[in-house]
Protein backbone atom coordinates (compact mmCIF):
# COMPACT_ATOMS: atom_id res chain seq x y z
CA UNK A 1 0.00 0.00 0.00
CA UNK A 2 1.27 3.36 -0.54
CA UNK A 3 0.16 6.93 1.53
CA UNK A 4 1.32 10.20 0.98
CA UNK A 5 3.06 12.76 3.34
CA UNK A 6 1.69 16.03 2.22
CA UNK A 7 4.61 18.10 3.69
CA UNK A 8 3.08 21.65 4.44
CA UNK A 9 5.20 22.96 8.46
CA UNK A 10 6.84 19.97 8.78
CA UNK A 11 10.18 20.29 6.66
CA UNK A 12 12.07 17.29 8.62
CA UNK A 13 12.15 13.66 9.08
CA UNK A 14 13.12 13.10 12.79
CA UNK A 15 10.05 13.82 15.92
CA UNK A 16 7.75 14.02 12.22
CA UNK A 17 3.99 12.47 13.32
CA UNK A 18 2.24 13.04 10.01
CA UNK A 19 5.85 10.96 8.29
CA UNK A 20 5.40 8.31 11.36
CA UNK A 21 1.54 8.10 10.68
CA UNK A 22 1.94 7.55 6.58
CA UNK A 23 4.89 5.12 7.49
CA UNK A 24 2.97 2.65 9.35
CA UNK A 25 -0.13 3.01 7.08
CA UNK A 26 1.74 2.02 3.99
CA UNK A 27 5.07 -0.13 2.42
CA UNK A 28 5.51 3.06 0.34
CA UNK A 29 5.53 6.61 0.95
CA UNK A 30 5.03 9.86 -1.16
CA UNK A 31 6.46 12.92 -0.12
CA UNK A 32 4.83 15.69 -1.68
CA UNK A 33 4.89 19.20 -1.69
CA UNK A 34 2.29 21.55 -3.32
CA UNK A 35 3.53 24.88 -4.76
CA UNK A 36 0.11 26.75 -3.42
CA UNK A 37 -0.58 29.56 -5.52
CA UNK A 38 -3.03 31.42 -2.73
CA UNK A 39 0.21 31.03 -0.27
CA UNK A 40 2.72 32.05 -2.46
CA UNK A 41 0.68 35.09 -4.00
CA UNK A 42 -0.63 36.00 -0.82
CA UNK A 43 -0.26 40.01 -0.14
CA UNK A 44 1.03 38.60 3.49
CA UNK A 45 3.99 36.78 1.76
CA UNK A 46 7.58 37.58 2.10
CA UNK A 47 10.45 36.89 -0.34
CA UNK A 48 12.72 36.11 2.59
CA UNK A 49 10.64 33.23 4.31
CA UNK A 50 9.71 31.96 0.39
CA UNK A 51 13.56 31.62 -0.13
CA UNK A 52 14.05 29.93 3.15
CA UNK A 53 11.08 27.51 2.36
CA UNK A 54 12.78 26.56 -0.72
CA UNK A 55 15.90 26.13 0.51
CA UNK A 56 14.77 24.20 3.24
CA UNK A 57 12.80 21.96 0.62
CA UNK A 58 16.11 21.35 -1.18
CA UNK A 59 18.03 20.64 2.42
CA UNK A 60 14.69 17.57 3.30
CA UNK A 61 15.00 16.30 -0.39
CA UNK A 62 18.72 15.95 0.12
CA UNK A 63 17.83 13.83 3.58
CA UNK A 64 15.29 12.15 1.59
CA UNK A 65 17.47 10.87 -1.16
CA UNK A 66 19.80 9.39 1.78
CA UNK A 67 17.05 7.14 2.86
CA UNK A 68 16.24 6.11 -0.89
CA UNK A 69 13.35 8.24 -1.24
CA UNK A 70 13.09 11.82 -2.72
CA UNK A 71 10.48 14.86 -2.51
CA UNK A 72 8.11 15.27 -5.08
CA UNK A 73 6.40 18.88 -6.00
CA UNK A 74 4.00 19.77 -7.90
CA UNK A 75 2.28 22.98 -8.17
CA UNK A 76 -1.45 24.38 -7.96
CA UNK A 77 -4.86 23.85 -6.35
CA UNK A 78 -3.47 21.43 -3.31
CA UNK A 79 -6.85 19.52 -3.80
CA UNK A 80 -6.74 19.20 -7.28
CA UNK A 81 -2.89 18.28 -6.84
CA UNK A 82 -3.73 15.66 -4.39
CA UNK A 83 -6.31 14.12 -6.45
CA UNK A 84 -3.91 13.55 -9.12
CA UNK A 85 -1.18 12.30 -7.09
CA UNK A 86 -3.45 9.87 -5.46
CA UNK A 87 -4.58 8.71 -8.91
CA UNK A 88 -1.32 7.98 -9.73
CA UNK A 89 0.23 6.12 -7.19
CA UNK A 90 -3.15 4.65 -5.29
CA UNK A 91 -2.44 5.56 -2.61
CA UNK A 92 -5.13 4.95 -0.32
CA UNK A 93 -4.52 7.71 2.44
CA UNK A 94 -3.23 11.11 2.60
CA UNK A 95 -0.91 12.17 5.46
CA UNK A 96 -0.65 16.14 6.88
CA UNK A 97 0.20 17.79 9.97
CA UNK A 98 -2.74 20.01 11.49
CA UNK A 99 -2.57 23.62 11.23
CA UNK A 100 -4.47 26.39 12.66
CA UNK A 101 -4.78 29.68 10.24
CA UNK A 102 -8.13 30.19 8.78
CA UNK A 103 -6.64 29.43 5.60
CA UNK A 104 -5.79 26.18 6.24
CA UNK A 105 -8.58 24.96 8.25
CA UNK A 106 -10.58 26.00 5.64
CA UNK A 107 -8.21 24.26 2.96
CA UNK A 108 -8.21 20.77 4.46
CA UNK A 109 -11.79 21.34 5.28
CA UNK A 110 -12.39 20.96 1.19
CA UNK A 111 -9.60 18.48 0.68
CA UNK A 112 -11.17 16.18 3.23
CA UNK A 113 -14.58 16.52 1.62
CA UNK A 114 -13.14 14.27 -1.38
CA UNK A 115 -10.06 12.70 -0.64
CA UNK A 116 -8.97 10.36 2.08
CA UNK A 117 -6.87 13.19 4.55
CA UNK A 118 -5.69 12.46 8.04
CA UNK A 119 -4.56 15.23 9.88
CA UNK A 120 -1.77 14.55 12.91
CA UNK A 121 -0.81 16.95 15.98
CA UNK A 122 2.77 18.72 15.64
CA UNK A 123 2.53 21.71 15.23
CA UNK A 124 2.87 22.34 19.11
CA UNK A 125 3.39 20.41 21.57
CA UNK A 126 -0.25 20.88 23.14
CA UNK A 127 -2.46 20.46 20.40
CA UNK A 128 -4.65 23.85 20.44
CA UNK A 129 -8.30 23.19 22.31
CA UNK A 130 -6.22 20.65 25.04
CA UNK A 131 -4.91 23.30 27.07
CA UNK A 132 -8.18 24.85 28.58
CA UNK A 133 -10.10 26.11 31.74
CA UNK A 134 -12.79 23.50 33.38
CA UNK A 135 -15.62 25.01 31.40
CA UNK A 136 -13.66 23.61 28.25
CA UNK A 137 -13.13 27.43 27.10
CA UNK A 138 -9.54 28.64 25.73
CA UNK A 139 -7.48 30.59 28.17
CA UNK A 140 -7.00 34.58 27.05
CA UNK A 141 -4.73 35.27 29.71
CA UNK A 142 -1.08 33.03 29.50
CA UNK A 143 -0.45 33.00 33.18
CA UNK A 144 -3.01 30.46 33.77
CA UNK A 145 -2.35 28.99 30.46
CA UNK A 146 1.19 28.64 30.95
CA UNK A 147 0.56 26.98 34.82
CA UNK A 148 -2.14 24.36 33.18
CA UNK A 149 0.05 24.20 30.26
CA UNK A 150 2.75 23.17 32.70
CA UNK A 151 1.08 21.03 35.03
CA UNK A 152 0.49 18.16 32.01
CA UNK A 153 2.52 15.55 31.74
CA UNK A 154 5.72 17.19 30.09
CA UNK A 155 7.58 15.33 27.19
CA UNK A 156 10.48 13.41 27.58
CA UNK A 157 13.43 12.21 25.26
CA UNK A 158 11.71 8.84 24.56
CA UNK A 159 8.80 11.04 23.07
CA UNK A 160 10.84 12.26 20.22
CA UNK A 161 9.87 9.76 16.93
CA UNK A 162 13.39 8.66 16.02
CA UNK A 163 13.75 9.72 11.99
CA UNK A 164 13.47 6.56 9.42
CA UNK A 165 16.02 4.83 7.92
CA UNK A 166 14.66 4.21 5.14
CA UNK A 167 11.59 5.80 2.80
CA UNK A 168 10.48 3.57 0.08
CA UNK A 169 8.74 6.36 -2.58
CA UNK A 170 7.51 5.46 -6.21
CA UNK A 171 9.11 6.87 -9.33
CA UNK A 172 7.13 10.16 -9.78
CA UNK A 173 7.25 13.10 -12.16
CA UNK A 174 8.18 15.90 -9.87
CA UNK A 175 8.69 19.53 -10.58
CA UNK A 176 12.21 21.39 -9.68
CA UNK A 177 12.00 23.12 -6.77
CA UNK A 178 12.27 27.03 -7.79
CA UNK A 179 15.14 29.07 -7.45
CA UNK A 180 14.92 31.58 -4.68
CA UNK A 181 14.65 35.72 -6.04
CA UNK A 182 16.20 36.58 -2.66
CA UNK A 183 19.08 35.66 -0.47
CA UNK A 184 18.24 33.91 3.55
CA UNK A 185 22.07 34.16 4.54
CA UNK A 186 21.36 34.58 8.50
CA UNK A 187 19.56 31.51 8.34
CA UNK A 188 20.60 28.69 6.38
CA UNK A 189 17.88 26.25 5.96
CA UNK A 190 17.18 22.38 6.76
CA UNK A 191 16.60 20.16 9.66
CA UNK A 192 20.66 19.53 9.71
CA UNK A 193 21.15 23.58 10.63
CA UNK A 194 18.05 23.42 12.53
CA UNK A 195 19.35 20.72 15.24
CA UNK A 196 22.98 22.07 14.95
CA UNK A 197 22.07 25.32 16.25
CA UNK A 198 19.84 23.90 19.09
CA UNK A 199 22.35 21.76 20.20
CA UNK A 200 24.82 25.12 20.34
CA UNK A 201 21.72 27.13 22.56
CA UNK A 202 21.48 24.02 24.73
CA UNK A 203 24.07 21.80 24.97
CA UNK A 204 27.45 23.10 24.11
CA UNK A 205 29.38 24.61 26.76
CA UNK A 206 29.12 27.55 27.82
CA UNK A 207 25.07 26.30 27.52
CA UNK A 208 23.91 30.06 26.17
CA UNK A 209 20.95 29.21 27.18
CA UNK A 210 22.09 29.59 31.00
CA UNK A 211 22.32 33.19 29.96
CA UNK A 212 19.10 33.69 28.08
CA UNK A 213 17.30 35.65 31.19
CA UNK A 214 20.35 38.14 31.41
CA UNK A 215 21.00 38.79 27.58
CA UNK A 216 17.97 37.96 25.56
CA UNK A 217 16.60 41.87 25.59
CA UNK A 218 20.26 42.85 24.80
CA UNK A 219 19.37 43.76 20.72
CA UNK A 220 23.68 43.82 20.23
CA UNK A 221 24.17 40.57 22.51
CA UNK A 222 23.88 37.09 20.26
CA UNK A 223 21.99 36.12 23.32
CA UNK A 224 19.16 34.40 21.52
CA UNK A 225 18.26 30.83 19.96
CA UNK A 226 17.94 32.32 16.28
CA UNK A 227 15.58 29.04 16.31
CA UNK A 228 12.20 31.23 15.52
CA UNK A 229 12.76 30.47 11.43
CA UNK A 230 13.33 26.32 11.62
CA UNK A 231 9.83 26.15 14.40
CA UNK A 232 8.09 28.80 11.92
CA UNK A 233 8.53 25.64 8.76
CA UNK A 234 8.46 22.85 11.58
CA UNK A 235 12.71 22.20 10.37
CA UNK A 236 12.46 21.32 14.15
CA UNK A 237 9.70 20.24 16.19
CA UNK A 238 8.44 22.54 19.24
CA UNK A 239 8.59 19.22 21.23
CA UNK A 240 12.32 19.19 20.45
CA UNK A 241 12.90 22.37 21.39
CA UNK A 242 10.94 21.96 24.71
CA UNK A 243 12.51 18.79 25.86
CA UNK A 244 16.02 20.42 25.13
CA UNK A 245 14.84 23.28 27.34
CA UNK A 246 13.83 20.94 30.39
CA UNK A 247 17.08 18.51 29.78
CA UNK A 248 18.96 22.14 30.07
CA UNK A 249 17.48 22.98 32.90
CA UNK A 250 17.90 19.86 34.59
CA UNK A 251 21.45 19.74 33.81
CA UNK A 252 21.55 23.19 34.86
CA UNK A 253 24.78 24.03 37.21
CA UNK A 254 23.69 27.49 38.79
CA UNK A 255 20.48 28.56 39.81
CA UNK A 256 21.32 31.45 37.16
CA UNK A 257 21.13 28.60 34.79
CA UNK A 258 18.26 26.90 35.82
CA UNK A 259 16.11 29.99 34.94
CA UNK A 260 17.77 31.07 31.42
CA UNK A 261 16.62 27.61 30.38
CA UNK A 262 13.23 28.26 32.08
CA UNK A 263 12.83 31.54 30.95
CA UNK A 264 13.30 30.31 27.03
CA UNK A 265 10.84 27.17 28.04
CA UNK A 266 8.09 30.49 28.64
CA UNK A 267 8.72 31.63 25.44
CA UNK A 268 8.11 28.17 23.99
CA UNK A 269 4.69 28.43 25.81
CA UNK A 270 3.44 31.49 24.61
CA UNK A 271 4.16 30.31 21.08
CA UNK A 272 1.78 27.18 22.15
CA UNK A 273 -0.68 30.07 23.63
CA UNK A 274 -0.80 32.32 20.58
CA UNK A 275 -1.14 28.83 18.17
CA UNK A 276 -4.40 28.41 21.11
CA UNK A 277 -5.74 31.71 20.25
CA UNK A 278 -5.56 31.95 16.99
CA UNK A 279 -6.89 28.44 16.93
CA UNK A 280 -10.45 29.55 19.12
CA UNK A 281 -10.48 33.28 18.02
CA UNK A 282 -9.29 33.22 14.22
CA UNK A 283 -11.01 36.80 13.62
CA UNK A 284 -8.51 38.20 15.42
CA UNK A 285 -6.00 38.01 12.18
CA UNK A 286 -8.88 40.78 11.05
CA UNK A 287 -9.96 42.57 14.14
CA UNK A 288 -8.95 43.50 17.98
CA UNK A 289 -10.12 40.94 20.31
CA UNK A 290 -10.77 43.46 22.58
CA UNK A 291 -13.93 45.13 21.52
CA UNK A 292 -13.17 48.36 23.14
CA UNK A 293 -10.34 49.06 21.48
CA UNK A 294 -12.17 48.12 18.24
CA UNK A 295 -12.95 51.88 17.06
CA UNK A 296 -9.56 53.73 17.61
CA UNK A 297 -10.01 56.53 14.50
CA UNK A 298 -6.67 55.51 13.61
CA UNK A 299 -3.93 58.63 12.12
CA UNK A 300 -2.82 56.40 9.74
CA UNK A 301 -0.52 59.11 7.55
CA UNK A 302 1.10 56.57 4.84
CA UNK A 303 3.75 59.08 4.78
CA UNK A 304 4.74 58.26 8.46
CA UNK A 305 4.09 54.90 7.71
CA UNK A 306 6.95 54.85 5.21
CA UNK A 307 9.36 56.28 7.50
CA UNK A 308 8.80 54.20 9.84
CA UNK A 309 8.89 50.93 7.29
CA UNK A 310 12.55 52.69 6.26
CA UNK A 311 14.02 53.17 9.60
CA UNK A 312 14.01 57.26 9.77
CA UNK A 313 11.58 58.27 12.15
CA UNK A 314 14.65 60.56 13.81
CA UNK A 315 14.34 57.85 17.02
CA UNK A 316 17.64 55.57 16.37
CA UNK A 317 16.40 52.35 18.32
CA UNK A 318 13.08 52.75 16.24
CA UNK A 319 15.25 53.29 12.73
CA UNK A 320 18.10 50.45 14.39
CA UNK A 321 15.34 48.01 14.27
CA UNK A 322 13.41 48.47 11.23
CA UNK A 323 17.02 48.66 9.21
CA UNK A 324 17.59 45.21 10.67
CA UNK A 325 14.39 44.33 9.30
CA UNK A 326 15.10 45.39 5.90
CA UNK A 327 18.63 44.09 5.68
CA UNK A 328 18.37 40.56 7.19
CA UNK A 329 14.62 39.17 7.12
CA UNK A 330 14.73 39.16 10.76
CA UNK A 331 14.30 41.63 13.99
CA UNK A 332 15.31 40.94 17.82
CA UNK A 333 12.27 40.35 20.21
CA UNK A 334 12.63 43.49 22.36
CA UNK A 335 13.16 45.73 19.37
CA UNK A 336 9.99 44.33 17.38
CA UNK A 337 7.74 45.57 20.87
CA UNK A 338 9.84 48.61 20.33
CA UNK A 339 8.96 49.57 16.74
CA UNK A 340 5.36 47.86 17.84
CA UNK A 341 4.30 50.50 19.90
CA UNK A 342 6.25 53.14 18.03
CA UNK A 343 3.76 52.74 14.71
CA UNK A 344 0.52 52.08 17.09
CA UNK A 345 1.01 54.65 19.84
CA UNK A 346 3.38 57.33 18.64
CA UNK A 347 2.58 57.59 15.30
CA UNK A 348 -1.46 56.67 15.74
CA UNK A 349 -1.09 53.74 12.75
CA UNK A 350 -3.56 50.93 12.71
CA UNK A 351 -1.64 47.91 14.23
CA UNK A 352 -2.67 45.62 10.99
CA UNK A 353 -0.75 47.78 8.89
CA UNK A 354 2.57 47.05 11.15
CA UNK A 355 1.22 42.97 11.14
CA UNK A 356 1.34 43.12 7.42
CA UNK A 357 4.32 44.82 7.10
CA UNK A 358 5.88 42.38 9.68
CA UNK A 359 4.49 39.44 7.77
CA UNK A 360 5.75 40.88 4.32
CA UNK A 361 9.67 40.57 5.58
CA UNK A 362 9.92 38.52 8.61
CA UNK A 363 11.65 35.31 7.44
CA UNK A 364 10.55 33.84 10.55
CA UNK A 365 6.53 35.34 10.13
CA UNK A 366 3.98 32.79 11.62
CA UNK A 367 0.78 34.12 11.38
CA UNK A 368 -0.42 33.51 15.36
CA UNK A 369 2.71 34.58 16.93
CA UNK A 370 3.05 37.73 14.70
CA UNK A 371 -0.65 38.75 15.11
CA UNK A 372 -0.59 37.72 18.84
CA UNK A 373 2.59 40.02 19.59
CA UNK A 374 0.90 43.18 17.33
CA UNK A 375 -2.38 42.81 19.29
CA UNK A 376 0.10 42.87 22.65
CA UNK A 377 1.95 45.53 21.77
CA UNK A 378 -0.85 47.53 20.35
CA UNK A 379 -3.17 46.80 23.54
CA UNK A 380 -5.84 45.43 21.83
CA UNK A 381 -5.54 41.34 21.94
CA UNK A 382 -5.37 38.58 24.74
CA UNK A 383 -3.23 39.14 27.53
CA UNK A 384 -2.22 42.43 25.99
CA UNK A 385 -0.10 45.07 27.16
CA UNK A 386 -1.73 47.78 29.10
CA UNK A 387 -3.30 49.77 26.40
CA UNK A 388 -2.13 52.91 28.19
CA UNK A 389 1.52 51.75 28.59
CA UNK A 390 3.63 53.65 25.47
CA UNK A 391 6.79 52.49 25.36
CA UNK A 392 9.83 55.26 25.17
CA UNK A 393 11.97 54.82 22.86
CA UNK A 394 14.20 56.55 24.04
CA UNK A 395 14.49 55.48 27.74
CA UNK A 396 13.97 51.43 25.62
CA UNK A 397 17.48 52.56 24.09
CA UNK A 398 19.12 53.25 26.91
CA UNK A 399 17.69 50.52 28.84
CA UNK A 400 18.85 47.80 26.31
CA UNK A 401 21.27 49.10 24.40
CA UNK A 402 23.32 51.17 26.88
CA UNK A 403 26.14 51.59 24.70
CA UNK A 404 24.86 52.76 21.57
CA UNK A 405 25.96 49.62 20.14
CA UNK A 406 22.97 47.87 18.39
CA UNK A 407 22.18 51.85 16.71
CA UNK A 408 25.76 52.21 15.39
CA UNK A 409 25.71 48.72 13.87
CA UNK A 410 22.12 49.70 12.15
CA UNK A 411 22.20 53.23 11.53
CA UNK A 412 25.73 54.11 10.67
CA UNK A 413 25.50 57.61 10.21
CA UNK A 414 25.58 57.82 14.29
CA UNK A 415 28.47 55.86 14.54
CA UNK A 416 30.27 59.20 16.54
CA UNK A 417 27.37 60.21 18.23
CA UNK A 418 28.46 59.63 22.52
CA UNK A 419 26.52 57.12 23.96
CA UNK A 420 25.10 59.01 26.44
CA UNK A 421 23.34 61.11 23.57
CA UNK A 422 22.90 58.31 20.93
CA UNK A 423 19.23 56.98 21.97
CA UNK A 424 18.63 61.11 21.57
CA UNK A 425 20.84 62.52 19.00
CA UNK A 426 18.60 66.25 19.10
CA UNK A 427 20.09 66.57 22.91
CA UNK A 428 23.38 67.56 21.74
CA UNK A 429 24.05 71.13 20.06
CA UNK A 430 24.71 72.14 16.64
CA UNK A 431 28.13 72.22 17.41
CA UNK A 432 28.40 68.52 19.04
CA UNK A 433 26.08 66.78 16.57
CA UNK A 434 28.88 68.61 13.86
CA UNK A 435 31.69 67.06 15.52
CA UNK A 436 30.02 63.53 15.65
CA UNK A 437 29.23 64.30 11.80
CA UNK A 438 25.85 64.43 12.12
CA UNK A 439 23.22 67.21 11.09
CA UNK A 440 19.18 66.71 11.96
CA UNK A 441 17.05 66.08 8.69
CA UNK A 442 20.59 65.82 6.38
CA UNK A 443 22.59 62.91 7.56
CA UNK A 444 19.95 61.85 9.67
CA UNK A 445 16.46 62.71 10.72
CA UNK A 446 14.91 64.79 12.66
CA UNK A 447 12.43 63.11 15.26
CA UNK A 448 8.62 62.42 13.46
CA UNK A 449 7.11 63.14 16.28
CA UNK A 450 7.57 64.20 20.07
CA UNK A 451 7.02 61.72 22.75
CA UNK A 452 5.01 63.57 25.09
CA UNK A 453 2.16 64.93 22.21
CA UNK A 454 2.02 61.04 20.97
CA UNK A 455 1.28 59.90 24.33
CA UNK A 456 -1.40 62.48 24.89
CA UNK A 457 -2.73 61.63 21.68
CA UNK A 458 -2.73 57.87 21.80
CA UNK A 459 -4.75 57.95 25.18
CA UNK A 460 -7.08 60.18 24.32
CA UNK A 461 -8.16 58.12 21.01
CA UNK A 462 -8.12 55.23 22.86
CA UNK A 463 -9.90 56.33 25.47
CA UNK A 464 -12.50 57.57 22.92
CA UNK A 465 -12.45 54.18 21.46
CA UNK A 466 -13.72 52.28 25.00
CA UNK A 467 -16.19 55.34 25.69
CA UNK A 468 -17.67 54.65 22.19
CA UNK A 469 -18.24 51.04 23.11
CA UNK A 470 -19.83 51.60 26.34
CA UNK A 471 -23.38 51.24 26.47
CA UNK A 472 -23.67 54.93 26.81
CA UNK A 473 -21.74 55.33 23.83
CA UNK A 474 -23.75 53.15 22.00
CA UNK A 475 -26.75 55.35 19.45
Amino acid sequence: MTAIWWIRRDLRLADNPALAAALAAGDQVVPAFVLDPVLLNSSYNSPRRTAFLLAGLRSLDTELHARGSRLIVRGGDPEHVLASLRAETGASSIFAQRDVSPYAIQRDQRVQRTLPLVLTDGLSVRPPGEVVRQDGGAYTVFTPFSRAWLARPLPGPRDLLPAPARILTPSLASLPIPEATVDHASFPAGEPQALRRLEAFCARRPFPIGRYALDRDRPSIDGTSGLSPYLRFGMLSARQAVVAALRAADAASSKEARHGAEVWLNELIWREFYLSILAAFPDVRRRAFRADLGRVRWSNDRADFQAWCEGRTGYPMVDAGMRQLSATGWMHNRVRMIVASFLVKHLLIDWRWGERWFMQNLVDGDPAANNGGWQWSAGTGTDAAPYFRVFNPVLQGRKFDPEGAYVRCWVPELAHVPASAIHAPWELTEAALAQAGVRLGREYPAPIVDHAFARARVLAAYTESRRRQSPQGRG
